[in-house]
């Protein structure tokens, strides 16, 4: 029997969630992204497990066979970082990372502590570039 995908959409509340964030500038940040994500890709923030917003969805299955459904880009507030859920392989990704600010990577995230060390018009445009990517690539 196949593994069950832990993040999945659920019907827990955004707003919710942003209560729950203790840090008020981190909860401030993160309802402004809610809104920049929600204004570049169209649709509402839905919750994906107990802690990720993403906003639309995909579907995906890998060559083992393991298939489900995940958003088509999202963020998580976790304790050390903003997670921001945009895909890997977005057109000019590198390039566009150089201009973000100050930030982390890792293999599919990008971390941030506060929206004030980056450029929000490099972030919208990231958005915009992983969306499309994505839906060329699941045909959404």
């Amino acid at each position: 029997m196949a593994k069950q995908n832990k993040t999945v959409e659920t019907e827990a509340s955004v707003s919710d969630y942003l209560k729950a964030i203790n840090d008020e500038k981190r909860r401030s940040d993160s309802a402004t992204i809610i809104d920049l994500m929600k204004e570049q890709s169209g649709y509402e923030a839905k919750m994906w497990g107990p802690a990720i917003v993403g906003f639309g969805s995909y579907h995906y299955k890998y060559d083992s066979g393991r298939e489900g459904d995940a958003p088509l880009i999202g963020f998580a507030s976790r304790a050390n970082a903003i997670s921001l859920y945009l895909g890997s392989s977005f057109e000019n990704r590198a390039e566009l990372l150089t201009k973000f600010g100050k930030h982390k990577t890792g293999k599919g995230c990008i971390y941030v502590q506060k929206l004030e060390d980056i450029d929000m018009g490099v972030l919208s445009e990231m958005v915009r570039r992983s969306l499309g990517s994505k839906k060329d690539k699941h045909s959404c």
